[in-house]
């Protein structure tokens, strides 16, 4: 007795059968869901804090200043906002020169030649 052979039809449609994505259900929708869910929640304590210097406590004022780039570059579509768009939002926060200007924070560079 010789083995039968599928026909054509029969293997065509395994084969399709492997070929198709399987298709999402509504609990694996449903986890994916909630885990996206977490994930920007988790997510959104590493944004608001700078990670070089993560164990500093930010003033009032820099806390206000972060939060008002952050908002800045979200309603934006800024992630990398300019010098003077920076500094629109520090004029927005209420930021005007008022006094002379001082030395620069920081190193200070020796301008003598040697």
């Amino acid at each position: 007795m010789a083995a039968e052979m599928p026909s054509d039809a029969s293997v065509d449609a395994v084969a399709a059968t492997r070929d198709k994505p399987a298709k999402p259900t509504p609990n694996s929708l449903e986890q994916r869901r909630i885990n996206s869910v977490e994930k920007r929640r988790s997510s959104e304590r590493r944004r608001m804090i700078d990670p070089t210097t993560c164990d500093r406590d930010y003033t009032d004022e820099e806390l206000a200043f972060m939060q008002a780039m952050d908002q800045y570059k979200r309603d934006n579509h800024r992630p990398y906002p300019t010098l003077s768009e920076v500094l629109e939002v520090l004029h927005s926060l209420g930021y005007r020169k008022v006094a002379e200007p001082t030395p620069l924070p920081g190193r200070r560079r020796n301008t003598a030649k040697g």
